[in-house]
């Protein structure tokens, strides 16, 4: 936090979020249901390999949710997403916790005045809870379904995460672990 407090030269509140990216799209996701016995579930299955990209960040001392939805996994939607992020919070000095995609790490970054990435050790993925995201989408929107298109998957997906978004305190329950809770006291 020292290093991202240097660059915080007016000296702007912090808030801290985790950012992840994941695709989503035709794939089928089957998983276990319930079904009356003796009746057995039928569960359709997909295997288009169609999909769009999904980004998020997390501030888990608050539950504040962003996304955006993109084409492609890049440097200049990552750039899109931390302009839009920024904006969310113009008052604000964001320490963005991230893994080390390479397109978190371009220098062709667009990086705004706000922003500071800090980024995980490699192959972390348990550190971000960014990832608790992806899962519950998961579970709750995509699991046993099956979609016409790439474009009722993708508002599939932002269904999900406008009402992770709207509900908050289930938000923060999901990524406020114990260390970074830990890291708002010191």
């Amino acid at each position: 936090m020292a290093a991202a407090n240097q660059q915080n030269i007016d000296r702007l509140p912090i808030r801290l979020m985790f950012q992840d990216e994941a695709r989503f799209g035709r794939m089928s996701d089957p998983r276990a249901c319930w079904a009356p016995a003796p009746q057995r579930p039928v569960v359709n299955l997909a295997l288009v390999r169609e999909f769009r990209y999904e980004y998020a960040a997390v501030s888990p001392w608050d539950g504040c949710l962003d996304y955006m939805t993109a084409e492609k996994m890049n440097t200049e939607n990552m750039s899109i997403f931390l302009a839009q992020v920024s904006e969310a919070h113009p008052d604000e000095f964001i320490i963005m916790v991230l893994d080390g995609a390479s397109s978190h790490k371009s220098k062709e970054l667009k990086l705004p005045k706000n922003v500071s990435l800090v980024p995980l050790p490699p192959y972390s993925p348990e550190l971000n809870p960014a990832e608790q995201i992806w899962n519950t989408l998961r579970r709750d929107y995509f699991a046993n379904r099956v979609f016409d298109s790439l474009d009722a998957a993708t508002t599939q997906a932002e269904k999900g995460l406008a009402e992770m978004a709207i509900k908050k305190e289930a938000m923060r329950r999901l990524t406020n672990w114990p260390w970074i809770s830990a890291i708002l006291k010191t």
